[in-house]
């Protein structure tokens, strides 16, 4: 079992890749989705660093992808 220290860290490093990846400056909302998004997906059983940041990348594409639409929370998806 990982401590919540090598949890941290690899949740961080996953992110980071994102940020590489889509080359993007760091934006303090993006990394909080991201981190919310990456823990998710490790409480789904995805444990290793690449694999959260390659299913990061592919859900969300860019940074656009991250901001949520408060106006219109009756949408649905």
């Amino acid at each position: 079992m990982e401590s919540d220290e090598d949890l941290v860290k690899v949740l961080a490093s996953a992110v980071d890749q994102w940020f590489r990846y889509y080359e993007v400056q760091h934006d303090d909302h993006v990394w909080n989705v991201l981190c919310n998004a990456a823990l998710d997906l490790y409480k789904d059983g995805y444990r290793s660093e690449g694999d959260l940041a390659t299913l990061l990348i592919g859900a969300f594409v860019a940074v656009a992808s991250t901001k949520i639409n408060t106006s219109s929370s009756a949408t649905v998806h």
